[in-house]
């Protein structure tokens, strides 16, 4: 099965509390995970931002919830028990618990924000129907979907730039990546061979202790394997063994899996998505407008209390 969502998680957290001892995170964990019957794989993925198990994360948030409602209650950290009101709640036995049924307790409604007079209720409704992810999944959504506009519009303007203005644009890429030393001996690098299906050299580190071979050319239709035999025909002419193939338009299946399968030489394909995503990444051609840092508790901080 697919991983549950926060709120599919609070019911069978509350089932495992009802015992009335004291339940670890970390065991709470476990157990809801062979409860949903969680693949390995399942266990393993991770939020957008690679920093935790996607579902370690929506157990954290469920308990939170369950918490701010007065269902649960953490003695100490890391630890949680159920108390008289979540007693209460399990004895009617409820189909479910989610965020519409913790809205009934007036610390939960404190904590969600919400309000339930008549003019609010149409927003509570809503957020009944959307609030099916973490806080964490939904800045990493609305951060990836601002992402993939800003790349778009990114590559429109690379695609209408003037072919030696696009040179220079791979030159200040690949140097803000770490290679080719400086920016003025990366920049002698483009346009200097003259070799056909080289546009220039660049240094693999700053102290040049090896080269990387670069093709970067503007193309509207798909590069095909033809290109790529082309470019290493090149490279090996010159006895070189790394090569960067860089275009504004995408690779044909074909052109892919010949650089992969290349063994004497090493190949990186780079297409105008990936390209638009590295000059994000590493601020080329981007302004940054706003900033948000998430932060976590420093267990550390708290370890000698």
């Amino acid at each position: 099965m697919s991983i549950p969502d926060f709120q599919s998680i609070m019911l069978p957290l509350m089932q495992l509390a009802i015992n009335g001892k004291e339940h670890s995170f970390r065991d709470s964990v476990e157990y809801l995970a062979k409860f949903f019957n969680l693949s390995d794989d399942e266990r393993k993925e991770l939020l957008p931002s690679g920093q935790q198990p996607t579902f370690d994360n929506r157990v954290g948030w469920a308990k939170t919830h369950l918490i701010k409602a007065g269902l649960l209650e953490s003695p100490r950290r890391a630890i949680f028990q159920i108390t008289q009101r979540g007693e209460e709640v399990i004895s009617h036995n409820p189909a479910e618990i989610n965020t519409k049924f913790l809205k009934q307790f007036p610390e939960y409604v404190k904590f969600a924000g919400a309000n339930t007079s008549a003019d609010n209720s149409s927003v509570l409704s809503q957020d009944n129907l959307t609030e099916q992810i973490t806080p964490e999944e939904a800045l990493a959504s609305a951060y990836q979907k601002l992402k993939l506009a800003l790349a778009q519009d990114l590559l429109t303007l690379v695609k209408d730039c003037t072919p030696d203005f696009f040179e220079r644009l791979v030159v200040k890429l690949l140097v803000k990546m770490g290679y080719g030393g400086s920016i003025q001996d990366a920049g002698k690098a483009i346009g200097r061979s003259g070799d056909e299906g080289i546009d220039g050299i660049i240094k693999e580190d700053r102290l040049g202790l090896d080269a990387i071979y670069i093709q970067a050319k503007k193309w509207e239709g798909t590069v095909g394997r033809p290109e790529i035999q082309k470019f290493v025909g090149a490279l090996a002419g010159q006895g070189a063994k790394k090569g960067v193939f860089i275009t504004t338009s995408s690779f044909s299946k074909e052109a892919q899996e010949y650089a992969r399968n290349m063994k004497d030489t090493k190949i990186v394909l780079l297409d105008g998505e990936q390209l638009t995503q590295y000059m994000i990444d590493y601020n080329l051609g981007v302004s940054i407008i706003s900033q948000y840092e998430v932060k976590k508790i420093d267990s550390d901080f708290f370890a000698d209390e």
